[in-house]
């Protein structure tokens, strides 16, 4: 296994939460209710997951990694992956002003949640395939094997250590709930 393979099936995973955040903004594009506990979840679990945990392997391990090899960070695929983790971090802040907006009662927030959704799923989306199609068969191909079993005991050391990795198996039992109830 590579350090890639690892990361791609975290994709995977996110990808569920992102199917969970469509099907929730369709809800309210159709004037339905969502629960906004729904939401707090979902962000929570992108926090917690997505960003705490995986983000940190690409970017403290798997970016420096690639740079150390002669990629740039402040041009190219390692440059546009760390902007659009920033655009991530941003459209979450976003979502949780929405939501607060529609906790509240504000006209159109639930619209403006909807949007904020999609624009966040829609991202990521594109996000996880420049990795998966593009960056990851570029670093397969950059690190010998000794490399990448070093890497993937780094990897190894953020998942026992790191607190957001830490509550891996809490956060995919919460995204098991959740969809069961999208």
């Amino acid at each position: 296994m590579k350090p890639t393979d690892i990361l791609k099936e975290e994709h995977r995973v996110i990808e569920r939460v992102l199917n969970i955040l469509d099907q929730a903004a369709g809800k309210l594009e159709n004037g339905e209710a969502v629960s906004p506990d729904l939401f707090d979840k979902s962000i929570l679990f992108i926090q917690k997951f997505a960003d705490g945990c995986h983000h940190q392997k690409e970017e403290t391990i798997l970016f420096p990694a690639m740079e150390a090899k002669g990629f740039s960070r402040s041009a190219g695929p390692l440059a546009v992956m760390l902007h659009e983790h920033e655009m991530g971090r941003s459209m979450v802040s976003a979502i949780k002003k929405s939501l607060g907006d529609l906790r509240k009662g504000s006209v159109g927030a639930g619209n403006d949640l909807a949007e904020s959704a999609r624009m966040f799923s829609d991202l990521l989306r594109d996000h996880i395939a420049k990795e998966d199609n593009v960056l990851f068969v570029m670093a397969d191909h950059h690190f010998t094997e000794t490399e990448q079993t070093q890497l993937l005991g780094r990897f190894q050391q953020v998942e026992t250590a790191g607190a957001a990795c830490g509550a891996k198996r809490e956060l995919l039992f919460m995204l098991e709930q959740l969809e069961q109830f999208t």
